[in-house]
């Protein structure tokens, strides 16, 4: 399980790369790429695949980072790089909660999920 990260971290800087010159418009998380900022959410590989974990300190660092624009949270969340890493997105949904983001926008639909 520990390589899991490192793998998640190289497909993502791959991709990230691949993109590089893509789009030069605003999309749901401004100038960069839902998954460009996936690379941002790294260090929530275990909340983002266990339910009953408790997310780091640098994973809801970053959710509440990124939270700030839900439709980027969601896009993170839904996003190829996160689909690459295995990330169950009906487990990721649930980590703003699981991180206490007393600001998360509950209810808020993310494709087939919701925020809980």
């Amino acid at each position: 399980m520990a390589m899991r990260p490192l793998i998640f971290l190289a497909m993502a800087l791959l991709a990230g790369i691949a993109l590089e010159g893509g789009a030069d418009g605003a999309g749901e998380c401004g100038k960069s790429s839902a998954d460009r900022m996936a690379l941002r959410m790294a260090p929530c590989i275990s909340a983002a695949d266990d339910p009953e974990s408790t997310p780091t300190g640098s994973c809801c660092s970053a959710v509440h980072t990124i939270g700030k624009s839900p439709s980027c949270l969601c896009a993170v969340m839904l996003s190829g790089n996160a689909k690459m890493a295995g990330i169950k997105p009906e487990v990721a949904i649930t980590i703003p909660k699981r991180c206490n983001m007393a600001d998360r926008p509950v209810g808020y639909k993310c494709g087939d999920y919701t925020l809980p």
